[in-house]
Parts: C-alpha cells; structure tokens; sequence
C-alpha cells in the first residue's frame, strides 16, 4: 500500500503536526487523524498479525468494526490492548504498539502456522488434543504438556499488571427522548424531538457528530453535506433542551428503556486534573430513536485479507474526512452501485482508479455514469479470484463471473493495485434494538438482516432500517423525532439531497469460490471452509457454528462476517438465509473499559450476596467460593482431603448415582409455591454430600 495525504480535502487541521509513535518509531499527523488515518498518509500497509495464523494485516475498515488493525495503547506502565485503530484520536506523545508478532511487525515466528493450515482448520483444538488412548501421555495429560505453550501462542494483546490511576466516572441521565446516532437521521430526529420542548440527548460514538454527512461529498440545501451537518450541530448545540455527548458509545439497552453509554472522555488527550478518563452513563428514556447507521460487508475471495484491501465506504471516508489517499492505484470490487460514488470519490480526490470489477453483468445507469467519470476499466460480469504480493497488495487477478451460477470462466487476467476497495453490500447496526428482545427480519432485496418489532419504546431511521439514502434518512429521521416526542410530523419540506440514484441493493453473492484461503472473519482467520467443514461435521446451528470455529466471537462481535458466514452456511446446508437464522447480538456493542463499569467503587468494597442455601453449605462443611458478587459452594471436602482429590471423589459420585447443583445465582429459573409438609432442604442430596 502505497497511502499519502491528498494535496487537498479532509477535516483535519493541516496547520497542526502531531507527535506519536508507532512500534517505538516517531510518527506525525495532523489534529483530527485517527491513528489509522495517520499511518494510512504515512504509507504503513501492515498494523497488526492475525489471531492463528499471524498473517498480516492492514487497515479494513474506518471505525469500530475493525477487524484487523488491533493495537496496544501504552501509557506509562499501563497497557490497554485490543484498541481498533480506526477509533483512536493521535494526540502530542500517544504511544501505541503493534501485538500478536514476534519478533517484529515485518518478520513474525508465528506465520508459520500458516504453513501448517490444513492441521488448524476449526475445532483443531478439540481433535488435536485429546491425547492418545494409551501410553504414558494418555488423555489429560496430553493436553497439559500442550497448555503451556498453547497459552503463550493464543490471545492478541499482553495486557499490563500496572495500576491503573485513571479517574472513572459515573452518572445517571433522565431524558423525555434520546437519539443514538448523529448522521442525517439522528440529527433531524433530534431537532423535531427537541422542538415540541421535550428534553432530548443525543449520543455519538464518534468525536465530531454529523456521520456519513462529514465525508460524503453529497450536496444537502444547496451545501456541501459536511457543511449543512455542522449547522444543524450548532443549531442544536443552542437549545437549552438537549444534550449532546460526542465520543459515546450507547452499548446496552435493557428492560424499562434503560440504556448504558460510555463517554471516552480524555481517550484523545492526557486527561486534565481531576477529570475522569471514561465516564459511564446510566440514561433511563421515555422514548428511544435509534439512528445507528449500517456496517459494510466484504465479498469472500481468495486473499481477501492482504494489507491494501479495505472496504470501499471506508477508503472514501479517509478521502472524505482525512484527506488520505489509501492508495495511489485503487481498484474496486463490487456487488451493488454504492461503492462506485467511492470510485468516483477517490478519484477526486487524486487516486488513480485501475479497474471497476462488478459481479453483476447489468449495471444501473447511474453507476455507469460515476464509472465513466473516472476512467476506470469497467468489468461487468467478473470477480476477483486471487491477489498478490507480500506486506502490501501489488496486483488482483479476475476472471468471468456468473452471479446466477457462481461459475467461473475464460482466462485469468492480472491487474496493478496497490489498493483494492471492496463492497458486498450493507448491514444495518441493529444491535441495540436486538438486545431490546424480538428477532431481526430478513430482507431478500438488500440481502440484509432488518431491526426487530419493538417491544420496547423505541423508533428507528435511517440505514438502521433499511432507508440507505441520505434522504430517506432525513425523512424518516424527522418522522422518527416527532413521534417520540409525541408529535405529529412537521409539513415543513425536509432538506433536499442532490441524488444520484444509486440501486443500493446488492446481487445475492458473498464469496467468489475460486482456489485458495478465503477469509470470513479476519480477526480469529475463519475462512468459508472452515465455515463448510462445521457443517459437513454436524454442526448445523448457527450458535454451534459460531462456537465451533469461533465466527463473530472476535473483539468486533462479527461486525463485518456475520451475514457472510451465514450466507456460506446456508449454501452448504441448501438453505436460504433466514431459514438459518442469525445470532442474537448481546451487550456490549462494542468493548467497555472495566474502570467505568466500577468507577469510584474500587478497593476493598465488596458487597457479598448469598443464595438461599447458604446456611445449609455452611452446616454440611462446604469450602465457599466467590463467583462474581455471590458465595457457592466449591468442595465438600472430608478430613485431610485436597481440593483435586475431592473434584475425583464427587464427580465420581454424580457419575455412580445422582447430583444437585443450586444454580439460583444465574437467575435463570424460578421455583415458587408452597412446600409440602413433609419436605425439608435439608433432605436435599447434593452431589458432594450424597458421596459421604
């Protein structure tokens, strides 16, 4: 990859050089870069090394479903491992260090693994290390020679054993409506809440608000989109009534309308004195607009995960917020019309577009207009099916594509690309409403997965539900805003988007099923074999699907392969895609610090709550044992007995005849009703007690 700083364009301060370092070496951007926008201009193509192969890695995406660029954030002593990247604001003396290599970045031991692929294929843990049947490393004991250097291989980032001396922060908030989300629709749904009078919040995650308006290059009322978002930013800014809270993170939502935030307070600069690192919000809403927006989805390929291939929405975020060119020769690969506003974007901006390559063989008018701005090669009807080259992309090679059949054929043609930005379509961010109960809604012309019915008070808009263009969010944002505050819709005409209509639903294709490793989730290396192998070997569910080869369980929670894997699911299983079904998505949405979650409640201040058969464990000699905030019981131990030798003895037990477990601290099942004269806890057989 061969990034730099476009000659113009961006939001950040080119007046103002920061200062960090990057893996010990000094570094410089500019005031308002991420640390991903910076070594993007810097030319960096490899941020970090995969989880079981250490494959290297570079930039995909622009925000917090990164799933590639992971690093460590080094403040003195302290370590904070596992940041994206993309969600970290350079600032005078950031430290920050690459993870998972040894012993560098560029030359990393453990790619070996990579040779050895075929022996690490999903659930190699469980076959590999069971042990042989006889001999004098027969079961367990296998597996304990194994522990100790599988220990030292797994994991990401070293965390440190510092003291951390940050402050954290704890507040409850009460609002009449809160809006998550900024772009068009959040903002237009916050300005009709907040005019009825009604006392309004709105929380970004990122640090400016105004979303994909910042970097669109769209024309709203006449203004560039970047522009008209920072007026209505400061329209609202004025009004008594609302609260705005950039730099939050809206993770939870739980019965009753409560939902938890986290404030990155002073993430993007040394914190002042006194004043709080994290500070997390408590905020109970009578009504909820959740404007969440939408993640983009990658397409399936052989060496879809080599540095220099990003999604395309995110390559023009960098032109369009940072002024960063993620590649002097960009090719696109596509399977809907959206990504060709980022060619034409790109080019703009001063990248030199290679080819337009598009599995579709028909192609909207509007597309074919934005292709020919650029002067891109156009290939209709084609995939690519391999790329090349070492810590940097150097070229692709495509070939015809059926997108009726996933046939391939003809010759292979080789392209120069030091970039390749790729699209297969959009997820709406429905996280929030899917912890709020209900199952999400599949929806066969976007290929994508839509929010629940409410079963809570809350409003969707935007691509949250569906509406991808600007102006369909501003509509239903406005609409939105007033039924929360319990308004009717105003007749003012809404802003007005110079459009270019785009058909923003995708052809049906997620993986091109060409020779090679393909990649689904890029953090844990799941590829679409190991996806298929899950299925030939039983496992049909998507909760086993994803426990077996560890799909979504990454730090992104599978922001960008959840609908991929299961789309390679279906297909193996000869299913449509709803009739697998997806996960349920759970808190958080994206990684809270554990400081804010406790904030001034540290030290030795530990309530202990005991389960109604505490005083029975007591009296029958239990050795109690801290689970979380409760007291269970971890042995029954006879005299002079270890705590191993009373694990054989009880389990022996429950095997030979029969066990009980009180597993009242989950709070999963209640038992209620009258007790019969004759029945005493006290007669109640426990595993432990029973082997006596």
């Amino acid at each position: 990859m061969s990034g730099r700083r476009a000659n113009a364009g961006g939001q950040v301060d080119r007046t103002r050089t920061i200062r960090f370092t990057f893996d010990g070496k000094p570094m410089t951007g500019h005031a308002g870069d991420t640390l991903a926008s910076a070594l993007l201009a810097r030319g960096v193509s490899v941020v970090g090394r995969s989880f079981k192969y250490h494959r290297p890695r570079g930039i995909f995406s622009a925000g917090v479903d990164e799933p590639s660029a992971l690093v460590t954030v080094v403040n003195g002593a302290v370590r904070e491992p596992n940041v994206p990247a993309t969600t970290i604001e350079i600032f005078d003396g950031l430290v920050v260090e690459s993870q998972n290599r040894f012993p560098s970045l560029g030359f990393d031991i453990g790619a070996v693994n990579g040779l050895f692929g075929g022996l690490f294929s999903a659930g190699f843990y469980y076959k590999t290390f069971m042990g042989p049947v006889v001999g004098p490393l027969k079961g367990t004991r296998f597996w304990m020679l194994c522990e100790w250097f599988i220990r030292r291989a797994a994991g990401l980032g070293r965390a440190g054993h510092a003291t951390d001396h940050a402050r954290y922060e704890r507040m409850n908030a009460f609002c009449d409506v809160l809006v998550v989300g900024s772009g068009p629709a959040g903002l237009m749904a916050a300005r009709a809440a907040a005019a009825s009078g009604k006392q309004v919040m709105l929380a970004e995650q990122d640090a400016l608000p105004g979303g994909s308006a910042r970097w669109s290059g769209e024309t709203i009322d006449g203004m560039p989109a970047a522009e008209w978002a920072k007026r209505a930013v400061a329209e609202l800014a004025t009004m008594e009534n609302v609260r705005i809270l950039p730099r939050t993170t809206v993770w939870g939502y739980y019965d009753g309308n409560v939902l938890a935030a986290l404030e990155r307070v002073a993430d993007h600069r040394p914190a002042g004195k006194g004043e709080p690192r994290h500070r997390h919000w408590v905020i109970r809403a009578g009504r909820v607009v959740l404007s969440t927006g939408a993640f983009e989805r990658p397409l399936v390929f052989p060496g879809n995960d080599r540095p220099g291939v990003m999604l395309a929405g995110a390559a023009q975020h960098y032109a369009g917020a940072f002024g960063v060119l993620p590649g002097e020769k960009i090719a696109i690969f596509v399977n809907n019309d959206t990504a060709y506003r980022a060619a034409a974007a790109l080019h703009r901006a001063g990248a030199r577009i290679a080819a337009i390559v598009d599995v579709r063989r028909e192609v909207s008018a509007a597309a074919l207009e934005l292709a020919r701005e650029t002067g891109a090669e156009h290939l209709a009807g084609h995939a690519v099916v391999a790329t090349s080259g070492g810590n940097a992309l150097k070229d692709i090679s495509v070939q015809r594509f059926d997108a009726a059949t996933g046939a391939l054929s003809g010759e292979t043609r080789r392209i120069e690309a030091d970039c390749l930005a790729v699209s297969g379509g959009w997820s709406p961010a429905i996280h929030l409403a899917s912890q709020a109960g209900g199952a999400a809604r599949w929806d066969d012309r976007l290929q994508a997965f839509l929010p629940p019915e409410p079963l809570q008070p809350w409003l969707g808009a935007g691509a949250f539900t569906g509406a991808f263009t600007t102006q369909e969010a501003i509509v239903e944002g406005l609409a939105a805003g007033a039924a929360a505050a319990g308004q009717k819709p105003s007749r003012r005409k809404p802003p007005q988007v110079e459009t270019d209509d785009l058909d923003v639903a995708p052809a049906p294709v997620f993986e091109i099923g060409a020779k090679g490793k393909a990649f689904v989730d890029l953090q844990h290396d799941v590829t679409s074999e190991d996806v298929r192998l899950a299925h030939r070997e039983g496992f049909v569910s998507v909760e086993h699907l994803k426990r077996y080869t560890t799909l979504g369980m990454a730090t992104d929670q599978g922001k960008t392969s959840n609908v991929p894997g299961l789309a390679i699911m279906a297909q193996a299983a000869g299913k449509a895609i709803p009739e697998v079904g997806t996960t349920r998505f759970r808190p958080p949405f994206s990684p809270v610090s554990l400081g804010s979650l406790a904030a001034e409640r540290h030290g030795d201040l530990r309530p202990e709550r005991l389960t109604p058969m505490h005083d029975w464990h007591a009296e029958h000699g239990a050795r109690m044992l801290a689970a979380g905030l409760w007291f269970r019981p971890q042995i029954y131990g006879l005299p002079g007995e270890t705590v191993e030798q009373a694990y054989v003895r009880e389990a022996a037990a429950v095997r030979d005849s029969v066990g009980i477990v009180d597993v009242s601290t989950l709070g999963k099942i209640a038992v209620q009703g009258r007790m019969r004269a004759n029945s005493s806890t006290a007669s109640i057989p426990t595993c432990s007690r029973h082997c006596r």
